[in-house]
């Protein structure tokens, strides 16, 4: 599968990147990221990018977004470049997946490219620093002066905690909504990452439904808006079971729902059978979740209509892709894998794409 892109960025990251653990890419490249958004507010093409954005403002969940695309979770796990990654045009920017824990993650390594089929697997384990430690340092971006940036937090269970212990699994994420919701624009729960151990099991409707309804009963006691809640699933749930899921987040009352996650399936991968076996267990991201993610997407939009907010992830990379996930009824859309291999004008080409149509 070639690349999309054949540019400087393109260059760099098939002769350079693709030679350092790609972890410590990543590090590397957001501290870059970081360093760089003084300037990245001032240049032109910048400032040009602004202007793309005034016909696509999107009003959904109660906020105002410039335009649908996003960054999705997994990339700002600590909220540590909120504003420097919106200086590269996202619309929004989703940070965690955060814990009420502090935790290490999985050991390394534990982040894979699979260059061929545009794809990277993952299996980090929520490594993030605690709800405590985001939250504050989310206070004091709320103290500087106010950026328009919308920012999602997206939840998840601490991996010392017992997945079969229903009461210490909500009581887990009861304790890092109280601490983030006040920072929060909209809050995501995920219950879908393989990386966990046993998180999955948590989407089954029974398990589903009473974590649920203590995240809205936590983020409302924990500041005196609302701040509007979505949960994020998986592409590898079956057909009935997505439908389940819709039909529960419309009988409780939520904002939205994410869609989708990180797949555990390696089927109709170009990259040879041995290397991807060499990889091991994780989540795969990427071009690969295309078709699966605007199936669910399609499945979604049929069953809840205009009733809640459907947000698009999974495998966009193209114009094409965004356009496709939109039509399917995605109201906003996010991306992380194709921002990876594209580099950092990968947004405003998705969005000066979509300004025309």
């Amino acid at each position: 599968m070639p690349p999309l892109s054949a540019g400087p960025y393109r260059l760099l990251f098939d002769h350079a990147f693709t030679r350092v653990d790609p972890e410590r890419a990543h590090h590397a490249g957001f501290a870059a990221i970081r360093a760089a958004e003084p300037v990245l507010r001032r240049v032109p093409w910048f400032r040009g990018s602004l202007r793309s954005h005034l016909n696509q403002r999107v009003e959904a969940l109660g906020l105002t977004f410039d335009h649908p695309l996003g960054l999705a979770a997994g990339f700002d796990k600590n909220a540590v470049g909120i504003d420097a990654l919106a200086a590269l045009g996202f619309g929004h920017v989703e940070i965690g997946t955060v814990t009420a824990l502090a935790q290490p993650g999985n050991p390394k390594p534990r982040l894979f490219r699979l260059p061929r089929d545009g794809a990277v697997v993952n299996r980090m384990g929520f490594n993030n620093d605690g709800a405590a430690v985001v939250a504050a340092r989310l206070a004091r971006r709320a103290a500087r002066p106010k950026s328009r940036t919308v920012v999602g937090v997206n939840v998840g269970k601490s991996k010392v905690v017992p997945d079969d212990d229903a009461a210490a699994v909500e009581a887990d994420y009861r304790a890092s909504t109280r601490l983030l919701t006040p920072y929060a624009d909209y809050l995501v729960v995920n219950v879908s990452s393989p990386n966990t151990p046993g998180l999955r099991n948590l989407q089954a409707v029974e398990k589903l439904e009473p974590l649920l309804r203590a995240v809205r009963d936590e983020a409302d006691a924990s500041t005196d808006r609302r701040v509007p809640l979505l949960v994020k699933i998986a592409p590898d749930l079956d057909d009935d079971d997505v439908l389940a899921v819709a039909d529960l987040a419309l009988a409780l009352g939520l904002d939205g729902i994410s869609a989708t996650n990180t797949t555990i399936s390696r089927d109709g991968l170009v990259s040879g059978a041995d290397l991807v076996a060499a990889l091991g267990a994780g989540g795969l991201s990427g071009r690969p979740l295309t078709a699966r993610a605007l199936e669910v997407m399609r499945l979604l939009k049929g069953r809840v209509g205009d009733d809640l907010v459907l947000v698009g992830v999974g495998g966009i990379t193209t114009v094409d892709d965004a356009r496709a996930r939109l039509e399917a009824g995605a109201a906003l859309l996010q991306g992380y894998s194709a921002f990876i291999y594209e580099g950092p004008a990968w947004p405003q080409r998705i969005v000066a794409g979509l300004a025309r149509g």
